[in-house]
């Protein structure tokens, strides 16, 4: 299975270098914006029917991209009639690449619009490139001949800082000089991305440590991400996906691993799910070997009172993304699991005597040493058995229903 990575970066940003970057440590780039340039150009499968639909745009037996614009500007329904005929011609070539790549290839897409077409979820790893906007100004402006004002304008056309950042898996910051990124660049391909694609080759699980470390600001954040990941990879199989565990509790310390949950209608269903997710970038616990597989089944224990599949109706699976350690829980709807796995962060978020318990027994647990998976998640076991019952006392007393 190949490795998808979406690149993206505003004009002037360094987007196109950094994908030069890629190549060179020896992945695949697919460039959608030389791809739609292709299909624009004599003999190039988009001329035939953009002419006919709109003639003005056809020039010498190519389409003129300025005349196409001020098409767009002129006829608000004219973006989507040009997005009809191309875009499903861009994901054909797009498809071919894919098809003819080596089983195990990494394939960096660079897509300009990444962002604002909402296809950030498409892929397990998403980088962004990012350079002030002075800076993006100078560029433009040294290098590619726009004035000022030009060059503004189309900044300020593209996504905004604070959208790319809500989808960037990685912020690649190109504010320094041409050394600095090639320093960065190679980085991320070493430490990140090739172990990646090696992790998802092996099926294998990123290992992970059952440390504990400070409340980060960010995991919700990171949450959300994967949780819009696991939407597009599940599709209509998922009933709802949810941030659980206690990096969805605010303020509360806990191991560097987002838990998500992932609710079905029956272990059929959850079965079916393994090569979405795995496309996704998550390995199921039942066919990895590696050490990971030991500190996810201890996450998996503050939430299930028993180790029987059948019972509690769940599938696990791990990231192999070494970058952002994750679980995914699969689990059945109305099952026990999967109902307090959902009440178990309620009942942290509204009790904070329950949240200081907790947190004193993981500084407990913290403070008697090193320990595996299995050893770390046994410490905790009575603590759980206890608060299972009081959890569910509470959401008795409340009326507490599983919420969205």
């Amino acid at each position: 299975m190949s490795f998808l990575l979406g690149l993206t970066g505003s004009i002037g940003m360094g987007k196109s270098t950094t994908a030069k970057l890629f190549a060179d440590e020896g992945c695949a780039i697919w460039d959608a914006d030389a791809a739609v340039h292709r299909l624009y150009s004599a003999g190039g499968a988009a001329v035939e029917p953009l002419g006919a639909e709109f003639p003005d745009a056809l020039r010498q037996g190519a389409i003129d991209r300025n005349a196409l614009k001020q098409i767009i500007a002129a006829d608000p329904t004219a973006l989507k009639r040009i997005e009809a005929i191309v875009h499903p011609l861009v994901a054909h070539r797009r498809s071919e690449l894919i098809e003819a790549a080596h089983a195990d290839a990494v394939i960096v897409e660079d897509i300009p619009l990444l962002v604002e077409s909402q296809m950030a979820p498409m892929f397990p790893l998403v980088v962004i490139v990012h350079a002030d906007p002075d800076l993006r100004v100078n560029r433009l402006i040294e290098y590619r001949g726009f004035t000022e004002e030009d060059a503004r304008a189309r900044i300020a056309a593209q996504a905004s800082e604070e959208q790319r950042r809500a989808v960037a898996d990685v912020w690649l910051d190109n504010s320094g000089s041409a050394g600095e990124l090639v320093e960065k660049a190679r980085a991320l391909w070493h430490d990140r991305i090739q172990p990646f694609a090696h992790n998802l080759q092996a099926r294998r699980c990123a290992p992970t440590q059952p440390l504990l470390v400070a409340a980060d600001p960010d995991w919700p954040a990171q949450a959300r991400r994967i949780v819009a990941r696991l939407n597009t990879a599940c599709g209509h199989h998922a009933s709802r996906i949810d941030h659980i565990g206690s990096t969805a509790v605010p303020g509360m310390d806990a191991k560097d691993v987002i838990d998500v949950q992932v609710t079905v209608a029956s272990l059929d269903d959850a079965d079916g799910l393994a090569e979405s997710l795995l496309a996704a970038g998550y390995v199921s616990t039942a066919v990895t070997a590696d050490v990971g597989k030991s500190e996810a089944r201890s996450t998996q224990a503050e939430f299930d009172q028993t180790g029987d599949d059948a019972l509690w109706g769940k599938r696990l699976y791990c990231s192999a993304d070494p970058g952002r350690p994750t679980h995914v829980h699969v689990r059945v709807a109305g099952w026990p699991g999967q109902q307090f796995a959902l009440l178990f962060v309620d009942w942290l978020r509204a009790n904070a005597d329950a949240r200081s318990d907790y947190l004193a027994l993981k500084r407990r647990v913290a403070d008697a040493g090193p320990a595996d998976g299995g050893a770390y998640a046994e410490a905790k076991e009575p603590w759980f058995l206890d608060a299972y019952r009081r959890a569910w006392a509470w959401a008795d007393t409340t009326g507490w229903r599983p919420g969205e």
